[in-house]
């Protein structure tokens, strides 16, 4: 040890620069060691019915639909996740929600996820309704075909079609399994129109009240019940107003144990995702690369400092000091003997 401490003073500057290196290779290594912590598993699930093309939010001053304001808080919330997090991508319309895949590492999958957001589309959908109560039953079922348990955030405008009444309003009293699920309010208060639109996405009109009719002795209708698109566009007095139904939102929030907060800043939906119980507790490998990147940048930074820093930064002071007040000696001498000049 001794001969260690004598041949790192005499060469100090070769034993740090060759440390840094040593820590610069090791962390191209990719070293683990296994540490106990939270694991968090994410359910995104996105509402892609057609209500959610109405257009009432905005970014930048420019108006969007609530699908793209959907895409963009899910971009932010998956960068913003930490490395070691997973998530998978569900769709929600009808009565169901499909998970588009299992849940994968953010990091190592970071493009893959975002193109899936990128590429939803109201045009996926297998079904015209939205039955927001039903869907909580399949999202507990998609959940279940996951080789690991998952937290859930659901973001939707909370707009049931057909509209509920006493006999296809589902009893949520008894549901289990929702305890830490976050319900995202996508959407204005004020409401707009529902755009209706082609099958290449072409607007052709808007949803009129007659397409959301209440018909006697059954649920109330909407086009897809019937199995055929209606062409006919609604007129500017007659068109369907949809909007933010947050208040039923937070009831059915409420009815299932889980949390409800408006989607217009990702910042409200991360510190409410924070509040979410982590997936399970587990052992998981912990990346050094980092670490010793750390340490390597700071074995370089004190190779290039004198074995006293403290004492050489009090004399570069000084030195500065000096210099300071010689030139200023000059600037008045030069000063005076300008003046003797003129005089």
């Amino acid at each position: 040890m001794k001969k260690l401490i004598a041949y790192f003073k005499t060469h100090r500057d070769s034993a740090l620069l060759g440390s840094a290196m040593l820590m610069l290779v090791l962390s191209m290594c990719h070293l683990t060691v296994p540490v106990k912590h939270n694991i968090y598993t994410y359910l995104l699930v996105a509402d892609i019915t057609q209500s959610m093309n109405t257009i009432d939010m905005s970014e930048n001053g420019k108006p969007i639909s609530r699908m793209a304001h959907t895409q963009n808080m899910l971009h932010e919330v998956i960068s913003s996740l930490p490395c070691g997090t997973k998530v998978s991508v569900g769709l929600f319309a009808g009565v169901s929600v499909a998970a588009l895949y299992n849940p994968i590492e953010v990091c190592d999958n970071f493009a893959a996820i975002q193109d899936t957001i990128d590429h939803l589309d109201w045009r996926t959908a297998w079904s015209g309704n939205s039955r927001i109560r039903e869907g909580m039953f399949s999202i507990t079922r998609a959940i279940r075909s996951f080789p690991e348990t998952a937290q859930v955030v659901f973001f939707t405008d909370g707009e049931e079609a057909p509209k509920l009444h006493a006999f296809n309003t589902k009893d949520l009293t008894n549901f289990q399994g929702a305890d830490g699920w976050l319900l995202v309010g996508v959407g204005s208060e004020k409401g707009a129109a529902i755009p209706k639109l082609s099958e290449k996405n072409q607007l052709i009109g808007y949803w009129s009240n007659e397409s959301f009719a209440l018909q006697p002795g059954i649920a109330q209708i909407s086009e897809s019940n019937l199995g055929v698109r209606d062409d006919n566009v609604a007129g500017e007095q007659d068109r369907f107003i949809s909007k933010l139904n947050s208040e039923y939102m937070k009831s059915i929030a409420k009815e299932v144990g889980s949390t409800y907060v408006d989607g217009e800043n990702v910042h409200t939906i991360l510190d409410a995702m924070k509040n979410q119980k982590p997936a399970r507790r587990d052992v998981a490998p912990f990346d050094l690369s980092w670490v010793l990147a750390s340490l390597a940048g700071l074995l370089l930074l004190a190779a290039y400092f004198s074995k006293h820093p403290i004492q050489q930064i009090g004399e570069a002071l000084k030195l500065y000091r000096k210099n300071a007040i010689r030139r200023q000696h000059t600037k008045n001498e030069l000063a005076i003997a300008h003046d003797n000049h003129i005089n």
